[in-house]
């Protein structure tokens, strides 16, 4: 398909493996707070993990709430400002080329 052949039926198509037609307002905000939190349940158990290693090989004594504070917290809060304006830039997309 050509560059000028396209159509409104064109953008149909998903972008990311998410689709454009039909991606509602609060699909896109359930998305994004569910990458959050995900991301921040993840990181904060390999975080765990890892303070543990650090704890027991090193013999080191670093509190297990910093996972929570220094490695889960902060990485959710980037997933969240990315997932935002990854799905709302798909919401807008969505609404834009709308039949």
């Amino acid at each position: 398909m050509s560059p000028n052949a396209l159509t409104a039926s064109s953008y149909d198509g998903k972008f990311l493996g998410f689709p454009l037609k039909g991606f509602g307002f609060f699909t896109s905000l359930l998305l994004a707070a569910s990458s959050g939190f995900f991301t921040f349940f993840l990181v904060t158990a390999v975080s765990i993990f890892g303070l543990l290693f650090w704890n027991q090989i090193l013999h080191h004594t670093v509190n297990y709430a910093n996972s929570y504070l220094y490695f889960g917290f902060p990485a959710a809060v980037a997933v969240w400002s990315i997932a935002l304006i990854v799905f709302g830039t798909l919401w807008i997309r969505a609404k834009m080329h709308a039949d």
